[in-house]
């Protein structure tokens, strides 16, 4: 050995060690801090994985394919007096309609100016509301006589409320969406922003919220370009499931991107879900 080299050191076992019962005695404390430590990480594990893991999706299944207007670029959908009220986009060819659920044509419609894009739609009482993209305003009719009767100007709700995309109400507030992952609470008497509600599936912010329906307390809401709806949980704006519907998207649209899945329309006397999309055929009766 040079001197260089180490001797390893050597322990002389206890004169009380005593063969296999002593291991015994020497491993089982070391057992039971394992098995402590590793129930402690799993539970570690699992709470950063409700915190941050994904909603889980739910398959939905086809009820009843009605026809739909291919040239309407739906932008917002609610049931309104037994029939659909419908709420279309793009320049020169927005509209609100009155469609017959069985036929899917309307039976009134109105015309928006030609510089104008509708989006969402709903109805909170006598009053009709839909908003219009980037014209800054939204637009009140009566919902009797279909006659506007007024517009609201987004920067009196909220000066960094610049477009508007989805609409619904809760009984209590309107819910407006403008792309972000923000929804906005308004009283819907005076229009005032009573709260801002941020949207999240575990941590991460969920963007392009477009048209949306409440339903048994929960907000439902089209992703934009994607075939699925996120059920929020108005009180926290957690995603607590996804609906998939993608095996439900019309072939004859099936690779038009612009096409998007657009318009969550509930049924409350009837207990029936509506979804349809932008320049889709059909309007799909479903449920999950």
């Amino acid at each position: 050995m040079t001197s260089d080299q180490q001797t390893a050191p050597v322990f002389d076992r206890p004169s009380s060690v005593d063969g296999p019962s002593a291991v015994r005695r020497f491993l089982l404390p070391l057992t039971v801090l394992a098995v402590t430590a590793a129930t402690a990480g799993a539970a570690f594990f699992a709470g950063q994985s409700r915190q941050s893991g994904r909603a889980p999706t739910v398959p939905v299944k086809l009820v009843k394919a009605f026809p739909h207007d291919r040239g309407a670029f739906c932008q917002g959908l609610v049931v309104h007096k037994g029939r659909l009220l419908e709420g279309t986009g793009q320049y020169s060819e927005s509209r609100l309609r009155l469609v017959d659920i069985e036929s899917g044509k309307p039976v009134f419609q109105v015309d928006l100016p030609g510089d104008v894009f509708g989006e969402g739609v709903t109805v909170w009482k006598d009053r009709i509301i839909q908003l219009t993209w980037r014209n800054g305003y939204l637009i009140t009719y009566d919902a009797k006589t279909f006659r506007r009767t007024g517009t609201v100007a987004y920067r009196q709700i909220d000066r960094g409320l610049k477009e508007g995309w989805g609409i619904t109400h809760d009984g209590q507030s309107l819910i407006v969406s403008d792309g972000s992952p923000t929804l906005r609470f308004l009283d819907p008497e005076t229009f005032r922003l009573v709260k801002k509600v941020y949207v999240r599936e575990g941590r991460r912010g969920v963007s392009d919220l477009n048209e949306l329906e409440y339903i048994n307390g929960e907000i439902y809401a089209n992703v934009w370009y994607q075939d699925r709806i996120a059920r929020v949980d108005p009180a926290t704006g957690q995603v607590t499931s996804w609906l998939d519907l993608s095996a439900l998207r019309p072939a004859s649209v099936r690779n038009d991107r612009e096409a998007a899945l657009n318009g969550i329309a509930w049924d409350e006397a009837g207990r029936r879900l509506f979804v349809t999309g932008k320049d889709w055929p059909t309007m799909l009766q479903i449920t999950f």
